[in-house]
């Protein structure tokens, strides 16, 4: 019973952090043994130098089982270097934080341009194609048939977030390969106590260890893609959503800090709260319904409500089961852009546009620099 329990308290559900303290450098927290059933055995009186070199310890032994176990990988507690509020540490993913959110909607003003600027030769192929296709003879075997009959189906938003979906999958495959377990703690998984700061900050937000986790995740941000992608775009929506996660783990940061709870988080938890506020906050008059509950609706703007008060209290009553700071982080990343952030951002990225339509016709074949504002 005491390894079943240890294995409930390891799996990764909800927007999970694994935090407790670390004394005198045991690989496992005092804390953590307790809750487990595990007891440190007690250090023989004088071990022989043989022994201490080569023989593993009762200990390490135990602790190989524990981590066998538990099928989930070990989770390697560490804690900042200095002290443990030390806030200087949170310089670089500031920086990274504002400059990665620069560059997400600096690339999605130059994709939106770019796909405008070839929508007129896309509509003269697209003619080409259908005057092929009705001089061809009809091919034979209907799965690449049904394949872009499904595709055609989905709306602009389900395929928009169709990458982002198959992103999460295959990052979750990486998760099952026993080789890639520390690359993938150490990169998929943010913490401020670890090393890597920054790229984890991105990379953990397309990672989930649990099945559960995921789906819930990739169907709620299915369900609200559709709307979402309407309301900003492709182009603007992949920027919010990339800027989202990144905004979200600084958050967490920022709350473990202060708080001192240090340990791994991952998922889209934060970056999906961003989306679905965002949704709400336009909509709010919408009505919504729970996938196993559907007989009960309520409007977008209770369901926003409750989500926000119930993040706040996980996070003053300080609950761990859920990275509460980075889903208020979300939250109030969603509410903000819809508020003030499209004003502030999307809608002045013309000098942007400008400065790169300059750049990329300048120099062109029949084509002056003085002629650049005017395509």
């Amino acid at each position: 019973m005491a390894w079943r329990s240890c294995s409930v308290l390891l799996r990764l559900t909800g927007e999970d952090v694994f935090q407790s303290s670390v004394k005198g450098g045991s690989r496992w927290p005092q804390s953590f043994q307790q809750r487990c059933g595990f007891r440190k055995a007690t250090r023989k009186p004088e071990p022989r130098k043989g022994e201490e070199e080569t023989g593993p310890t009762h200990t390490e032994s135990s602790e190989a089982v524990v981590h066998r176990r538990t099928s989930t990988p070990h989770w390697d507690q560490q804690t900042p270097s200095g002290s443990p509020r030390a806030f200087g540490r949170l310089l670089r993913p500031f920086v990274f934080t504002v400059g990665f959110t620069g560059c997400s909607f600096g690339s999605a003003a130059i994709w939106q341009y770019e796909s405008l600027k070839s929508r007129v030769q896309s509509y003269f192929d697209e003619i080409r194609a259908d005057w092929l296709e009705r001089m061809r003879p009809p091919k034979q075997g209907g799965v690449r048939k049904e394949i872009n009959q499904w595709w055609n189906s989905l709306s602009e938003g389900q395929r928009t977030v169709t990458g982002i979906i198959a992103a999460n999958a295959i990052v979750f495959c990486c998760w099952r390969v026993p080789s890639l377990q520390r690359s993938m703690i150490k990169y998929f998984t943010s913490n401020p106590a670890s090393k890597a700061l920054c790229s984890p900050m991105i990379l953990s937000t397309f990672s989930h260890f649990s099945f559960f986790h995921m789906a819930a995740n990739m169907y709620v941000l299915w369900s609200f893609s559709t709307s979402a992608v309407s309301m900003l775009g492709r182009e603007q929506f992949m920027a919010v959503y990339l800027s989202a996660g990144v905004v979200s783990t600084f958050v967490s940061y920022v709350t473990k800090m202060a708080t001192g709870r240090f340990g791994p988080s991952l998922g889209a938890s934060g970056a999906i709260m961003t989306v679905l506020a965002a949704v709400c906050t336009k909509m709010p008059e919408a009505n919504l319904a729970i996938i196993f509950l559907p007989m009960f609706t309520f409007t977008a703007a209770n369901a926003l409500k409750a989500i926000v008060a119930l993040d706040t209290a996980g996070l003053v009553l300080g609950w761990r089961f859920f990275d509460h700071a980075a889903h208020l982080g979300g939250a109030l990343f969603g509410i903000w852009y819809i508020q003030f952030g499209h004003e502030l951002i999307w809608k002045n990225r013309e000098p942007f546009v400008k400065l790169w339509h300059n750049l990329r016709t300048r120099g062109g074949p029949g084509r002056g620099g003085d002629q650049g504002g005017s395509v």
